[in-house]
């Protein structure tokens, strides 16, 4: 159980697939530019208490595969990872803020995937388990 994270009274292990693009796709994250999203992309999730399983920086987008915190909303760490890039990235790099007039380095919007150790069918089977177990009042359905 070395990667679940544990508090008071909680256990968990939460996994997210998250990706977004550079606005308009251009191909801006190339030599430097991408070594340095990297960094800091990496700092961002350190201070968040975010772990990294997977990511690639790519020419006009970044894909990350973390693990993160119970308390953490992936809205407000995507717009920390974002932000923080963008606004770094725009001030140590002339051509970027010529190119992003509007100091916009991301498009608007990003995707997010929610990833796992057990599917929902297992997640199912074992409540098929426990309702022929348990009393029928017990048992619920939302539909």
């Amino acid at each position: 159980m070395g990667d679940y994270r544990y508090s008071g009274h909680t256990v968990s292990r939460l996994t997210v697939h998250l990706v977004w693009v550079t606005k308009y796709r251009y191909e801006i994250l190339t030599g430097d530019i991408q070594k340095r999203c990297r960094e800091l992309l990496i700092q961002v999730c350190d201070s968040e208490d975010v772990r990294i399983l997977s990511g690639v920086v790519s020419k006009d987008h970044i894909h990350m595969h973390i693990e993160y915190r119970l308390s953490l909303s992936i809205s407000n760490l995507v717009k920390r990872l974002k932000g923080r890039s963008s606004r770094l990235l725009q001030n140590e790099y002339t051509e970027l803020h010529r190119r992003y007039w509007g100091k916009h380095l991301w498009a608007v919007g990003y995707g997010a995937w929610s990833t796992g150790n057990i599917t929902e069918e297992v997640v199912e089977e074992y409540l098929k388990q426990h309702k022929s177990s348990a009393n029928d009042k017990n048992n619920f359905k939302l539909d």
